[in-house]
């Protein structure tokens, strides 16, 4: 798993203008963001943080612990740039379109990403990619060309054949005292013992089988 930039930061950030109307299904607003963390603490045996508080629905099925974050979609204004914990996990869990919040679109060559241009990171790319970006349908990957400063500056359409959830994203606290705060934000997989001490906010998906495609193409396709 190859690491990837993530999608907003842990602290807010100048809201990005956007057309009217245009808010994608993963950002956070107003009324959910900052992300305030309970205090944390260390487990027992030096076995990474937890909240002081904790419940069983603070952690995945895979034991990470998550940021968490209330739910009030539309109140306040939107965040363009932070990303909803909630909403960026379920639209992983089940290939939502990260714009609309309905379902990615999907072909014989897999489902579809929109990716910012750095195909100079390594040959192959995006194979292997660590993507924090949930995939988009194809209506909506014609809107976010435009709207979207992020893919304006450059971007590639990708079919993936295989994707697969693989670790998250998150606020790394130090070990072993946890009391200092996060020190970094980092992608790191499951099965890795560094995730043990990061509070996760988004979740990182594998992409494997990928074909760059041409989404002009892909659009006259599907106007047929």
């Amino acid at each position: 798993m190859k690491p990837t930039a993530a999608q907003g930061p842990s602290t807010p950030r100048p809201s990005t203008p956007r057309p009217p109307g245009v808010v994608p299904y993963i950002t956070a607003w107003g009324a959910e963001w900052p992300l305030y963390p309970p205090p944390v603490t260390g487990r027992s045996g030096g076995r990474g943080i937890a909240y002081v508080d904790e419940h069983s629905i603070d952690r995945d099925e895979e034991g990470v612990l998550w940021a968490r974050a209330t739910y009030r979609p539309g109140q306040g204004r939107p965040e363009f740039g932070n990303v909803h914990p909630l909403r960026q996990r379920r639209a992983m869990q089940r290939m939502l379109c990260q714009v609309c919040g309905g379902p990615a679109d999907r072909n014989e060559r897999g489902v579809l990403w929109l990716l910012a241009d750095h195909r100079r990171d390594w040959p192959g790319w995006p194979e292997t990619m660590a993507a924090t970006h949930p995939p988009v349908c194809l209506p909506c990957a014609a809107d976010s060309t435009r709207a979207c400063p992020h893919l304006r500056r450059g971007f590639v359409a990708v079919r993936v054949r295989e994707p697969r959830i693989s670790g998250v994203y998150g606020a790394r606290y130090y070990p072993p005292n946890p009391f200092i705060g996060p020190v970094e934000h980092v992608v790191k997989a499951y099965g890795d013992l560094g995730i043990r001490w990061v509070i996760a906010s988004q979740l990182a998906m594998e992409l494997r089988g990928c074909a760059l495609v041409d989404l002009a193409t892909e659009l006259a396709a599907a106007d047929r």
